[in-house]
């Protein structure tokens, strides 16, 4: 592979500016620049958020994201474009969004700055508020993101269990479950927490049957993608009382559309495919592809390859 000129896709304006990013990697030995749909043509590799038609003719392309499921693998693979993600960067911060939002329900907060735009003084009633040592969660998807969660919310006092495909024990989990296994997982939890990747495996995983193996006092949390779970049954479970409420940065089409029924839904937080985001991101990213541009330069396998 020989990669002379970079370019950073300007589609990941919607995360960071891209120019924090070409700065960053302004110490590499290949030309980089900040381009447009057209400008690809110019380069031999790009960093992106999203897929363009173009990139099956580049040498390489990195995702600025874990998830690559919107990228064409069979026609990269056909045509020998190297594809690779960021994994492994966002475990923390996602771990971290994922303890406000339990922290957010257990002390009733969403629903104080909720009032707060209205300045309404309503204290919650007595049996509302709790706190968190002692409670469980059940985090699907065990890992860079699973782990993340494990690793901050299980400092919080909570019970951790885990579900991925085989039941081999996981550092961080106080106990892992099989994916054949998910409903029995799931079914005494207080929180159900989702980083799956979407597949054809783990599209729709969620719905009713999944609602309903949960405990009506129980959250359901989703950081990993919005096909993963039934909107509609969702909705149902929440309106019916089926579970307590639910925390959503992940949706089946994003934005949210206005006139989806979880905007008014009192115990569903919706936050806008936001929870990797920090100040630090775009370096990040540049470490990533840093570490790539070495290993291209030295003939060796490329880090975080997905095809």
């Amino acid at each position: 592979m020989d990669v002379k000129r970079l370019g950073v896709h300007d589609s990941v304006a919607a995360v960071f500016p891209p120019e924090e990013l070409a700065d960053d990697l302004a110490d590499l030995p290949v030309d980089v620049a900040v381009v447009g749909d057209d400008g690809v043509a110019s380069r031999d590799a790009v960093v992106t958020l999203e897929h363009r038609e173009a990139f099956r003719d580049l040498a390489w392309v990195h995702s600025i994201q874990a998830g690559v499921d919107r990228f064409p693998f069979d026609a990269f693979e056909e045509r020998g474009v190297a594809l690779t993600n960021s994994t492994g960067i966002h475990g923390r911060t996602v771990g971290e969004t994922v303890a406000g939002y339990l922290l957010a329900f257990s002390r009733r907060l969403h629903r104080h700055v909720a009032n707060g735009t209205e300045r309404r003084w309503d204290q919650p009633e007595w049996d509302e508020a709790f706190t968190l040592p002692g409670k469980s969660a059940c985090v699907v998807g065990t890992g860079t993101l699973g782990s993340g969660v494990a690793d901050v919310v299980g400092a919080l006092g909570v019970e951790i269990s885990g579900v991925r495909r085989t039941p081999e024990p996981v550092d961080g989990f106080d106990e892992i479950y099989a994916t054949d296994d998910l409903h029995a997982a799931i079914g005494d939890a207080d929180f159900v927490v989702v980083t799956l990747p979407l597949t054809d495996e783990t599209e729709g995983l969620f719905g009713p049957a999944a609602f309903e193996a949960m405990d009506e006092d129980a959250y359901f949390v989703n950081v990993g993608r919005g096909p993963v779970v039934d909107e509609a049954a969702l909705v149902d479970a929440v309106e019916a009382g089926e579970i307590a409420g639910a925390a959503l940065d992940v949706f089946e089409t994003e934005p949210l559309p206005e006139a989806s029924p979880l905007w008014g839904l009192d115990e569903v937080i919706v936050t806008p495919h936001c929870a990797a985001f920090t100040r630090d991101y775009h370096r990040d990213v540049a470490d990533i592809v840093r570490e790539n541009v070495a290993r291209i330069d030295r003939g060796e396998d490329l880090y975080n390859r997905v095809v």
